[in-house]
């Protein structure tokens, strides 16, 4: 027997003719050509072509249902994953290719270009290529929806100061505005003399919270009530809220020391003056000008209230003055530090209002000698003749107590410093309509004029509403012993309208001041 080889010759297919066109193919088990395939079977009639993309445009995120929220930029993988994930039919067939189709990217159209494998008649393969158009609606989402009601909060700062005198709640207004710490908040509301600061997230609260007690002597209490249960889950929804106290105090005003204060402070004198409130309480005794910073928990450990505030006090002209040297202080007790922007001095007052009535001078000890010469107006506290309800103030003796406690220097009257002020400052909710209130701002606004490091911490900016000086020069010349805002410590308030006509007037009201600086 011999063995053959087999033949390499190749087999020739039998080629028969579609049923539909008549044209030669292949053998197939629908006997039918691509093209009458595709005429007669569409593999994608259950793959909707047209689709609906929910787009919030406040975080610029995409639904993906039933109820999350994701990022995705334009012609990403995120995006095209989440488009696929919206047609339904699409598991029926094999998808090979998927990609954008470009379209104009303020149009509100996607549009993607699929490859699908689709198998029919017991076996026969059909590649099909379509697009889908999504068409995007805009839909806020859950989180956007309760920031702009403002009205859904989780937590409350309420910061509040018991004060007569509230110069230090404005100066923490001006540091939360400058350190821009109130920029999560989902609404300030002013109340009760303060103000609430609503939060979604409980870090943010958290994160204010400690931002008020780094800047000024505070006292926090914390509280949360219970909105919701699950019981299934073991998921509690509760609302915080910080009740944060600004401490009573303000700057220039007059406090009375326990013995055992001021022991830890240095032998202070009893009646001593606030010349700042930072974070802490920082002390002068006007009688030796020796300086002392009183920490805000040691103030809320043992408070106390003010002995006078600033509306209790009274103008005075300087008779005679007479610096003290520092060789002559040494009979004066007490082992704190002195101030060395301070000068102490013996000086002789007589009540303005009897001048040249009452000749009888009033002897007194202040720390106010490197700004006060005769002929002055200064203000300060008639302790002398008041009647004060403290009980610390009321055990002291005769010769502890000061007949006049001066506190500062008189310049000029109140209105027209405020017609000569060029700048003002922002706020975080509405001023308070009441008198008491704007007494308290216009010393403030006096205590940055006359402190140039007091306002270092603030952003000051230049009113538009008052007209610049043709000369700056003049006007400091015209009385330059009033103290003044520089312009070049102002900043331009950038206020922008709907209206366009309000529009160009504010830019230019703005490149004028620009160039004047």
């Amino acid at each position: 027997m011999e063995y053959m080889e087999p033949s390499s010759q190749p087999t020739k297919t039998t080629m028969i003719l579609c049923c539909e066109c008549g044209v030669p193919i292949e053998p197939n088990p629908s006997n039918m050509c691509v093209t009458c395939l595709r005429n007669h079977i569409d593999i994608t009639e259950n793959i909707p072509k047209q689709a609906v993309l929910h787009f919030c445009r406040n975080c610029e995120r995409y639904l993906q249902p039933p109820g999350e929220w994701v990022s995705a930029a334009l012609e990403s993988r995120e995006l095209l994953a989440l488009c696929l994930k919206k047609l339904k039919g699409l598991k029926a067939v094999k998808l090979v290719d998927a990609g954008f189709v470009w379209t104009e990217p303020h149009s509100k159209r996607i549009k993607v270009k699929l490859t699908v494998h689709g198998e029919i008649n017991g076996g026969t393969v059909l590649q099909q290529v379509f697009i889908v158009e999504f068409t995007v609606q805009n839909q806020m989402c859950d989180d956007c929806h309760r920031t702009e009601a403002k009205d859904f909060w989780h937590c409350l700062v309420q910061v509040r100061q018991r004060a007569e005198n509230k110069k230090t709640f404005y100066y923490l207004e001006q540091l939360i505005l400058k350190h821009k710490a109130h920029e999560n908040t989902l609404g300030i509301k002013p109340l009760h003399g303060g103000l609430d600061f609503y939060y979604a997230n409980f870090n943010h609260a958290k994160k204010m919270v400690d931002f008020l007690q780094y800047m000024v002597p505070v006292k926090v209490t914390t509280s949360k009530r219970l909105i919701s249960h699950d019981i299934h889950s073991n998921n509690f929804n509760y609302k915080y809220t910080w009740s944060v106290e600004i401490a009573p105090l303000s700057k220039d005003s007059a406090v009375c020391l326990s013995k055992k204060l001021r022991q830890q402070l240095g032998n202070l004198s009893p009646v001593c003056l606030v010349y700042k409130v930072a974070t802490g309480i920082h002390l002068i005794d006007p009688m030796t000008a020796q300086i002392s910073e009183l920490p805000g928990q040691m103030f809320f450990r043992n408070p106390f209230e003010a002995l006078c505030d600033p509306k209790q006090l009274v103008e005075y002209v300087v008779m005679d003055i007479e610096p003290i040297m520092d060789k002559d202080r040494k009979h004066i007790p007490g082992t704190g530090h002195v101030s060395f922007r301070h000068v102490l001095c013996d000086i002789w007052v007589v009540r303005s209002s009897e001048l040249g009535i009452n000749e009888n001078t009033i002897h007194t000890r202040s720390h106010l000698g490197h700004l006060l010469k005769v002929g002055d107006y200064v203000m300060g506290y008639n302790l002398g003749e008041a009647n004060l309800n403290n009980t610390e103030f009321e055990n002291l003796s005769a010769d502890q107590i000061p007949d006049v406690l001066l506190v500062r220097k008189c310049y000029a009257d109140r209105q027209t410093r405020s017609n000569n002020r060029n700048w003002k400052l922002r706020h975080l909710a509405d001023e308070a309509t009441d008198e008491r209130s704007k007494h308290d701002f216009h010393e403030f606004l006096e205590d940055l004029e006359e402190d140039v490091d007091y306002r270092k911490q603030i952003n000051i900016y230049r009113d538009a509403k008052k007209a610049l000086p043709v000369d700056s020069n003049d006007k400091q010349a015209a009385n330059d012993s009033v103290p003044h805002i520089t312009l070049a410590e102002m900043l331009e308030d950038l206020a922008l309208d709907c209206e366009d006509d309000a529009m160009g007037e504010d830019n230019a009201d703005e490149g004028a001041g620009a160039e004047e600086i």
